[in-house]
């Protein structure tokens, strides 16, 4: 069994000057392919099911189960984390089930129920041996929140994070969610004072959006969880689409998801060797 806990692997990277990288499963194929990346590189890695993905499978349980078996016959170590919980009995139903590590996005919220719900949450996890991120603010591209230019206030960062007790903390710093290009313009300047000034680990949300070497700098700036997921989407996709192009009779769902898998795969195992 190689299940360990998110937390201490993001404590790890902090202390290390690294970063883990954080990739969201969708399909049973995502969490194959992420954990045969992380045995490629011989890294940690963070399986993230998100509250969207719970939505699009009508249910929690069959791809959690999915994911957790695959994650325990890993040989190196994998955290499983349910990602942008905006539903606090959600985020039960994944502790029971055996995550490790949720993410409560209590964005919406306003300043004062989004600490009293994300403390809430801390208190749960902490009950289950489990790891909490939280969220001050919002990152774009979800619903047209978080206008161009918004950005996380260090001190109200370190005050959110004190009154929480949340073990991470997502910031605003420039990224945004769903990005299918890689330009995104990240506050560097504002990454290290967060980073100086909050406690607690911090974690880049739509890290899709960002450059290799933004993704790097971001690291050296203090960021020691990196989210990823549009990216690897482009990725899969594109080569489902070459294997479709190039075989127009293929039936066999095997035949043209197994490149997706694969290239999914090598990309994961380049990302983490590029944040360590």
């Amino acid at each position: 069994m190689s299940r360990t806990n998110a937390g201490k692997l993001v404590l790890e990277a902090k202390s290390a000057g690294t970063a883990v990288g954080a990739f969201n499963v969708i399909l049973l194929e995502h969490a194959e392919a992420l954990v045969a990346g992380a045995e490629q590189a011989k890294l940690p890695v963070i399986l993230q099911i998100s509250e969207n993905c719970v939505n699009y499978h009508k249910g929690l349980k069959p791809i959690s189960v999915a994911t957790i078996a695959i994650a325990e016959s890993a040989t190196i170590p994998v955290s499983v984390h349910l990602d942008h919980a905006e539903s606090e009995d959600l985020v039960k139903q994944a502790l029971d089930l055996g995550y490790d590590s949720v993410m409560f996005d209590g964005s919406k919220l306003s300043y004062d129920e989004n600490v009293a719900a994300s403390a809430r949450m801390a208190d749960l996890c902490k009950s289950y041996g489990a790891t909490l991120e939280v969220e001050i603010g919002e990152v774009g591209g979800k619903d047209g929140v978080h206008a161009p230019g918004v950005r996380t206030n260090p001190l109200e960062a370190k005050a959110f994070a004190e009154a929480t007790g949340a073990h991470l903390l997502a910031v605003a710093v420039g990224s945004s969610h769903a990005m299918t290009t890689r330009d995104a313009t990240l506050d560097f300047d504002l990454i290290a004072e967060i980073a100086k000034t909050v406690g607690v680990p911090l974690v880049l949300h739509g890290s899709s959006g960002v450059s290799d070497p933004d993704l790097q700098r971001a690291v050296k700036s203090g960021m020691s969880k990196i989210n990823i997921a549009t990216h690897l989407n482009n990725v899969f996709t594109h080569e489902i689409r070459q294997a479709l192009g190039a075989n127009p009779k293929l039936v066999d769902p095997r035949k043209y998801i197994a490149p997706g898998r694969d290239a999914v795969a090598s990309e994961v195992a380049r990302l983490l060797a590029l944040l360590k």
